[in-house]
């Protein structure tokens, strides 16, 4: 079974998010549970909860099927230890906010060295921060994000992700979601089902599908091993359809939250139609 969705807006309440999923025929969706540029937000009213709660119930969102990002200034592994606490508090709370809307994962970018440590020492913190956080809180886990490696940041190799993993604690609550467009621009090619092929059993390899917890869909503007950021919609990038159709037709990808993070909402329904349509019957 494939959960097919994209990253809602949480305009208006977190409960809002899960009444936009459903109107877009999401079987999956991703959301922030805070404004994700701001350090600090308001806590999470027991109304807002119990309708959150109330509105997945109703549409059927279990929280397999549910992906959280948290906040876009969150550095785990930054290099200046009063930077790195401030991370670390802010990723507290977002795994707080997790455990009481009842979502059992959290999605993150593992961080940046900012050119001041060096790579296994950055990798190093990342797990530590990871640790922190798995110790003060219960039943979420944390699923780091592969990154295209702009700039300084760390987890566009596979080899960062399975540092970063080795040196969690709790391995029964530490993920992964792959982004396609991140995969292209860190150099794993994706065009061909040959390609899909080799970079997935190199993933597998080096990871292992057991902790793939969850995927972003995306294609890219950005050219192969770029190491640059830019999403575009399905089909209409550097790397084409053939991907989408491999990873919907694969059981492997089976039972995660699969999220569009495309540049055009408005054609979502589309597009989670066109990924619905390719499934194996």
């Amino acid at each position: 079974m494939k959960y097919v969705g994209a990253h809602v807006s949480a305009a208006g309440g977190v409960d809002q998010a899960v009444i936009r999923a459903h109107e877009i025929k999401a079987t999956a969706f991703a959301l922030f549970t805070k404004n994700q540029r701001q350090w600090k937000a308001a806590p999470l009213s027991t109304d807002v909860i119990d309708k959150f709660k109330k509105n997945c119930e109703l549409y059927q969102y279990s929280p397999a099927q549910i992906l959280p990002h948290d906040s876009y200034l969150i550095n785990l592994g930054h290099p200046e230890e009063e930077a790195l606490e401030k991370s670390r508090d802010a990723f507290l709370d977002e795994m707080i906010r997790c455990e009481q809307l009842g979502i059992e994962l959290l999605n993150f970018h593992p961080g940046s060295h900012l050119k001041k440590i060096d790579v296994d020492q950055c990798l190093q913190r990342i797990a530590e921060s990871i640790n922190i956080t798995l110790d003060k809180t219960k039943n979420v886990t944390a699923v780091i994000e592969n990154t295209a490696g702009q700039g300084s940041n760390l987890g566009y190799r596979f080899e960062h992700l399975a540092a970063i993993i080795d040196g969690v604690e709790d391995k029964s609550r530490v993920g992964v979601c792959i982004d396609t467009c991140h995969t292209f621009a860190a150099g794993y090619d994706l065009r061909t089902v040959e390609d899909c092929n080799k970079t997935f059993s190199e993933f597998e390899k080096i990871v292992g599908f057991q902790y793939l917890k969850a995927m972003h869909l995306n294609d890219a503007k950005s050219e192969l091993g770029s190491r640059v950021d830019r999403h575009h919609s399905l089909g209409e990038g550097n790397i084409g359809r053939i991907p989408f159709t491999y990873i919907m037709q694969d059981a492997r990808f089976d039972g995660i939250p699969l999220i569009l993070e495309t540049v055009n909402p408005d054609i979502w329904p589309e597009e989670i139609a066109w990924l619905k349509s390719q499934e194996k019957n």
